[in-house]
């Protein structure tokens, strides 16, 4: 009974509350009906709401044109904040150009106040109501200027109409309210201006300023019209002017503004109505705020009868300020020259409130200028750096006297992008077009406005702010002759910078007799204000070179424009220090203060120009003409140098440098060895200029078997400073410890691999270049054995001890190399040897090229030297100097064809315009009876030469004679030499003393020398009456060339061999013989008795000497007199007789 009374009490209570729960949720679903019926109808009526309002604005807007102009201004008002508490951008776009455009049309109705807009501010009631209205719209406006695209033609329009609301109603100028009687109201005006020029500032107005300005400006044609520009201009002014050039606004405005690419250029090529719009709306700004400024180009052009009103400016200003400002401009337009020229004229605004200067010392702090660049990153940086340099260009005066802040704030500048400057790609780089591989995030859509950046930043090495910036040392006199040094000074323009360039150069030509040779002297102070500025400007144009690496070569040339800047800086230098010289930058490496960075700075750009105007100028203007330097000026900087990178390695600076000690190692360097291969060209240094005479070869040959750094990096970087002979016995021995290390040298325990070939005489190339082009590269290295076969099939008597490899090896390479086989060609001068361009008509001939390298090579390790006369510019590349970017085709062109050369540089001189000649960037050749034209560029046939591409026609002419047409040649005979010879062994020598490696020395021969070194044979000895006779003809009665002759019928080589005849091998042989060679059977103990002692079996005056020069061998019969040996021997040596096989 209890537990069913249990069950049904739980039963009532479940229901109840399942009620209560059902009750609950019909109340919340009511609610919730409720609030969504409420929400429809509070959609549905803002929906009806704006339909209305924006049926009403339009109906508003709809009425006749003629009468809108009409409308009262609280009828405009009230219509304008209907629409601003419906405003959508996306729906009321059209609505509100329609309010701006009736807002801008009642301010232009003449004698309306009421219907004038700005007049309710006026009203008391709508004050507040109104201000806050315009700064919604004025705000709306710039909210659609950050959308819109200049480029197209109805968003152009639009940028106009909104602008000119700007314009408009943050100045008070054009309110016609204010005219006369209304005049007492405008500082009462000019502070609601301020107010909401100050709101739009708040809310992000230089930004909307940015983007308009970067969308319309940073492309290669800007799409902003010149009153839209002057507009934005004006804008982006009005708040720093009011707020008296304060750091914020200055801040905001080089941020914001000056940051857009090319904005000062665009600005200097307005029209002149343009800027005088700028310049009118300027002077009512300077007035509303407390100061009026006419530069003093202006003041002085003023009529008399514009001066009183002048004066009666700053009594009443408000009265005449349009006036004045009209008569100010009307002025300065009057002046042609000032429509091409004037800094003024280009950019009155800058001017008039000495922007530039407030700039300049705005970022002179260097809190300032790494806040400025830290909000900019790299790209915008460098386009702010580009505008201030043009505004410095077009300010000389203010650029002279804050030179010392100009160069700072640079450097700060070009250092913040130098941190982010990568040599190479990686992932975290991105290209740059000016600076390269940049570690920071690179704005693309500032390149098409980089070429027009690049002429900004020409400015700034160009010879007008060069002559500013070194005045100092150009202010120097270097001339001996007053009449030279008077010569009278032309105004600096772009259309009579060559000219004047030409006049400057002759006058110092004509002077190069009468200047003084420069040389250390010493005696200025380093830590003086004139030191302490030059090297602050060469710091920044050092800084310049490795920041902006993409337009290196544009700045070095224009720092070496000028011809007299790089000697007097070198005489600048040359005054350092106590004594001058060395020593003062030997001890500035070891000084890790800023002073002494700055003096190597200046050492490093000194050696970073010179070394590019000489890599530039040709044989004619160094030697001859003796452009910049004279040639006992190089001499002496040569020698300089040599000292300072010789004490760099050999004090171990260079070992641990880092930075921009290394990069000044580079520098210098680079300028020694370009001056050095300038002097194995053609010498302009005495013998043994190059050599350091405290530099003991034995003590480097020591270190250098015991891995010294030291002695490794002086044999990779200047190896010139030892001596010839010393570096070929170098050279031996690197070749004599391969051979040990390979096992290619016979010991007392094991021999070295020998390879055996059989050579058909009549075949000797082929059958040479089947057998050995399979070989590998120790085997070509190894003893190749040779065994000839001749022509009836039966092998040649003799055995190979190295002899008969030597004819082989002399024998093919004299096959190779004769031009008949087309293989190679001769130079049209001193017939040299290079490869043939149409060589490509053998069947592989690039493995024939590869063959003949490694042939070479094989000559020269083994110390073979044969008779192979090169073209100097062919052994330049087989060191590899094409390779190096200061490599100039040019100056190597007179080792191709010195004619060819002579007509070139014609070209480069030639005073008129050269495309009247009627030449194109090609080369027609004659190849085989069939003209060829060979395009120097793609399209180079229809491409004329200009004055303009001059010198590159004369560059690619010279690189396609002597690299493009022989290029796959070359490359397979480098390659083949490269594998016998190792590119770093031969790194230490020129070209002529390469040369001098494989055909020999090319000084007389040492008769002493070659007598000490002879052996003989047959009875023959050094006291011999033949041997006597035979030493004093070719001591006495021979001439130097027969002496040559009589060395290469012997050896097969004309020349010595380098370190002399004791490394000749086979050594030189002299031996008696008795009969022809076809009946010699070689020496027996009668042959030699008969020899020794004179015995004759019958006169052999019939005969002539003959020699076997596989073994360096020469037959000489017995003679019984002086004078038939003189005659037998000069006649067989004339004759070039007697290269048989013994």
């Amino acid at each position: 009974m209890f537990s069913a009374s249990q069950s049904s009490r739980a039963q009532f209570l479940d229901k109840a509350r399942q009620a209560r729960e059902e009750r609950r949720e019909l109340k919340e679903r009511e609610r919730a009906a409720v609030q969504l019926q409420a929400l429809v109808r509070r959609f549905l009526c803002r929906c009806r709401l704006q339909r209305e309002i924006r049926k009403e604005v339009e109906d508003f807007f709809g009425t006749n044109e003629s009468g809108s102009s009409k409308r009262s201004a609280l009828s405009v008002f009230r219509i304008a904040r209907k629409l601003l508490f419906v405003f959508n951008p996306k729906e009321d776009k059209e609505r509100f150009e329609k309010l701006c455009r009736c807002i801008l049309s009642s301010m232009d109705v003449e004698n309306e106040p009421k219907v004038w807009y700005v007049s309710l501010a006026l009203s008391k009631d709508l004050t507040l109501l109104w201000i806050k209205q315009i700064k919604d719209i004025l705000w709306f406006c710039c909210e659609f200027l950050k959308q819109l695209k200049p480029d197209i033609l109805q968003d152009s329009r639009l940028v106009n109409l909104h602008l000119t609301m700007l314009v408009t109603f943050t100045d008070t100028s054009t309110w016609k309210i204010l005219r006369g009687k209304g005049e007492t109201l405008r500082p009462a005006m000019n502070h609601i201006c301020a107010n909401i020029m100050g709101h739009l500032n708040q809310k992000g107005f230089y930004s909307v300023l940015q983007i308009l300005l970067t969308n319309g400006l940073a492309r290669s044609r800007p799409s902003l019209s010149k009153g839209s520009l002057t507009a934005i201009f004006s804008l982006a002014l009005r708040p720093v002017v009011a707020a008296q050039f304060s750091d914020n606004l200055l801040r905001s405005f080089l941020i914001h503004v000056m940051s857009v690419p090319a904005i000062m250029t665009h600005l200097a090529t307005l029209t002149p109505e343009i800027i005088a719009k700028v310049w009118l709306q300027l002077q009512h700004d300077l007035l509303t705020c407390g100061g009026f400024y006419v530069p003093a180009q202006l003041r002085v052009k003023l009529s008399v009868g514009q001066q009183p009103r002048l004066a009666a400016l700053f009594g009443k200003k408000r009265q005449c300020q349009v006036l004045l400002a009209a008569q100010v401009w009307e002025c300065a337009a009057s002046q042609p020259q000032w429509h091409c020229h004037a800094v003024f004229q280009r950019l009155a605004v800058i001017e008039s409130q000495d922007l530039f200067r407030k700039f300049i010392l705005f970022l002179s702090r260097e809190s300032q200028c790494r806040d400025v660049c830290v909000c900019l990153e790299g790209s915008h940086t460098l386009c702010l750096l580009g505008n201030l340099v043009f505004l410095g260009s077009l300010n000389d005066q203010v650029l002279v006297e804050e030179t010392a802040h100009f160069v700072g704030v640079l450097i700060h500048m070009l250092s913040y992008c130098q941190k982010y400057v990568s040599q190479k790609k990686s992932n975290l780089t991105h290209w740059h077009p000016v600076l390269g591989w940049f570690s920071q995030t690179v704005d693309y859509g500032l390149n098409e406005s980089m070429p027009l950046l690049t002429k900004q930043l020409q400015h700034l090495w160009g010879v007008h702010m060069i002559r500013i910036l070194f005045s100092d040392v150009l202010s120097k006199k270097l001339l001996e002759n007053q009449e030279i040094a008077q010569l009278p000074a032309q105004p600096i323009s772009p259309q009579n910078s060559l000219p004047m360039k030409n006049l400057f150069k002759r006058a110092f030509q004509k002077s190069a007799s009468v200047r003084n040779i420069l040389k250390p002297v010493g005696g200025k102070r380093v830590d003086s204000a004139e030191v302490q500025k030059v090297c602050s400007i060469c710091v920044l144009y050092q800084t310049t070179l490795t920041t902006l690496t993409q337009i290196r070569l544009q700045i070095l040339t224009g720092l070496t424009y000028l011809d007299d800047l790089l000697p007097k800086l070198w005489a600048f230098i040359c005054e350092l220090g106590p004594q001058g010289g060395l020593k003062l930058f030997l001890e500035c490496l070891n000084n890790d203060t800023e002073e002494s960075k700055r003096l190597l700075a200046m050492l490093m750009l000194f050696c970073d120009c010179s070394r590019h105007l000489i890599t530039i100028l040709d044989d004619i203007e160094v030697y001859e003409e003796q452009i910049s330097f004279k040639l006992e000026e190089l001499v002496t900087i040569s020698s300089f140098l040599n000292s300072f990178v010789f004490k760099m390695i050999w004090d171990g600076i260079v070992e641990n440098a880092r930075g921009e000690t290394l990069e000044l190692f580079h520098s210098v360097h680079g300028w020694l060895m370009v001056l050095y291969e300038r002097d194995c060209r053609r010498r302009f240094a005495p013998e043994d200029h190059w050599l350091r005479k405290d530099l003991k070869p034995s003590v480097l040959f020591q270190e250098l078997d015991k891995d010294k750094k030291r002695a490794q990096l002086l044999l990779q970087y200047i190896p010139h400073v030892i001596p010839h002979k010393n570096r070929v016995l170098l050279f031996r021995n690197m070749v004599t410890k391969e051979k040990e290390k390979l096992g290619l040298v016979e010991t007392s325990s094991a021999s070295p691999h020998v390879t055996h070939i059989t050579i058909r005489r009549s075949r000797m190339l082929e059958d040479g270049y089947e057998q050995l082009r399979q070989l590998s590269q120790n085997a070509m290295k190894g003893v190749i054995r040779v065994k000839f076969v001749n022509d009836l099939g039966v092998d040649e008597a003799g055995i190979d001890q190295d002899g008969v490899f030597k004819e082989f090896l002399e024998e093919i390479i004299k096959k190779v190399f004769d031009p008949a086989l087309n293989l190679f060609k001769t130079t049209s001068g001193d017939e040299r040897l290079y490869p043939s361009p149409t060589s490509y008509i053998h069947e592989n001939y690039l493995q024939l090229f590869e063959f003949v390298g490694k042939m070479l090579g094989k000559a020269v390790y083994e110390g073979i030297v044969v008779d192979v006369p090169f073209a100097s510019f062919f052994l330049s590349q087989l060191l590899g100097h094409h390779h190096s970017v200061f490599y100039s085709s040019v100056d190597e062109l007179p080792s191709l064809d010195s004619e060819f050369y002579k007509n070139l540089t014609s070209i480069k001189r030639y005073d008129g315009d050269i495309s009247d000649l009627g030449l194109t960037l090609s080369y027609d050749e004659d190849v085989m009876g069939q003209l060829v034209c060979h395009e120097l560029v793609p399209g180079g046939k229809t491409i004329p030469v200009t004055n303009e591409n001059k010198i590159s026609y004369i560059h690619l002419m010279a690189h396609f004679r002597m690299h493009t047409q022989i290029k796959s040649q070359t490359a397979a005979l480098i390659s083949g030499f490269r594998s016998i010879i190792k590119p770093e062994w031969i790194r230490m020598f020129s070209a002529p003393e390469l040369q001098r490696l494989i055909s020999g020395d090319n000084a007389e021969i040492d008769l002493e020398d070659l007598k000490k070194h002879t052996v003989y044979y047959g009875g023959f000895h050094g006291s011999h009456r033949v041997i006597i006779w035979l030493w004093d003809i070719l001591a006495n009665d021979f001439s130097p060339e027969e002496r040559a002759m009589f060395l290469k019928f012997v050896t097969s080589c004309s020349r010595p061999p380098l370190l002399g005849f004791a490394y000749l091998k086979p050594p030189f042989s002299i031996r008696c013989v008795e009969v022809s060679d076809d009946q010699d059977t070689g020496d027996t103990l009668g042959s030699v008795l008969r020899g020794f002692f004179t015995i004759r079996k019958k006169e052999p005056g019939g005969r002539l000497p003959t020699s076997s020069t596989c073994f360096n061998l020469l037959k000489l019969p017995n003679y019984s007199k002086k004078s038939i040996l003189r005659e037998k021997l000069r006649y067989a040596i004339s004759m070039n007789t007697g290269f048989e096989l013994s």
